[in-house]
């Protein structure tokens, strides 16, 4: 698998869903955005506090879940 240390989750945090760098953007927000036509530049214009490094690995949290 690959690294997913950008991804947490705490019980006190969105209720313990899967988030990106322990704050309130949960993995399913970012795949969300991707899945409905975003671009990653898109998405970091939306949301000046994420980095390209935390979008790949929402993908990859998500890849090896399925």
């Amino acid at each position: 698998m690959a690294a997913v240390d950008r991804i947490t989750s705490n019980p006190n945090i969105m209720n313990g869903k899967a988030c990106v760098r322990g704050m309130r953007i949960t993995v399913s927000i970012v795949l969300n955005l991707l899945a409905n036509g975003m671009s990653k530049a898109e998405i970091l214009d939306d949301y000046p506090y994420l980095e390209p490094e935390d979008i790949e690995q929402c993908v990859n949290y998500a890849a090896y879940l399925a």
